[in-house]
């Protein structure tokens, strides 16, 4: 099955570890899509970093593909409208899966719309075009596919599923992603990644490397083994996870 390599949390914040884990996937010949953020965590505006988006420019010219990836990537206090499930959902994405980084889990529709909109404009006015669009955390509450089918995307994705909102088609999709913010983190999703990577005789299969991740020597080992292991099977498109 098809493999879809991406880079997350692509920002003049990580500029030195996206460029080496843009090596590492060009040595195992993979074209890494890129997972931009226009101002990481509220630091790192990319209309402040000039040189950084001429190289942006320059990866997507040679077609490596850019999906914006939330505005901030960063998420603020629980949304004072949300349910209990909603509340309860918060709490997973914020405390279970992210490290406070699931942005689009704690606003309502009318602020996602208002960062979907300014993500595009921050990347037009530096030149670039987004080619799909990936929630930070891959959290997605329920307003996100209507609202990125609205605006003409045709990818994003969550942990489980791939989707063409403008369609509606979505299919099954596993993601090897691993975590670095306790060793138990790093044992446990080392050891999830490598039994879940044998699902890729069943399902197309997303590798996704967190900048964070090159700086820990046992998940760069296995990034690496996991590009190896996929050599062959790479695709550049993530649309062409759906063939």
């Amino acid at each position: 099955m098809a493999v879809y390599v991406s880079i997350h949390d692509v920002s003049p914040e990580w500029s030195a570890e996206v460029e080496d884990a843009l090596d590492m996937c060009a040595r195992a010949g993979a074209r890494a899509a890129l997972l931009v953020v226009p101002d990481f965590h509220r630091r790192a505006p990319l209309r402040d970093h000039p040189r950084f988006c001429e190289r942006l420019r320059d990866l997507q010219a040679r077609g490596h593909e850019l999906l914006l990836h939330g505005y901030y990537h960063q998420s603020g206090p629980a949304y004072a409208g949300a349910s209990i499930r909603g509340r309860l959902a918060w709490l997973f994405a914020q405390r279970v899966v992210t490290s406070r980084e699931a942005e689009m889990s704690d606003i309502s529709l009318d602020e996602g719309r208002t960062r979907v909109e300014e993500g595009e404009r921050v990347l037009r006015e530096v030149g670039l075009r987004a080619d799909g669009y990936v929630a930070p955390g891959w959290s997605m509450p329920a307003w996100m596919l209507p609202l990125l089918a609205a605006r003409g995307y045709r990818y994003c994705e969550d942990h489980l599923r791939i989707y063409d909102p403008v369609s509606g088609r979505s299919r099954p999709s596993v993601v090897l992603n691993w975590a670095t913010r306790s060793p138990g983190r790093v044992v446990s999703t080392i050891a999830w990644c490598r039994v879940a990577a044998h699902a890729r005789r069943l399902f197309p299969t997303r590798i996704a490397i967190h900048p964070a991740d090159l700086g820990v020597l046992a998940i760069r080992r296995e990034i690496a083994r996991a590009l190896d292991w996929a050599k062959g099977d790479y695709v550049q498109r993530a649309v062409d996870l759906f063939s």
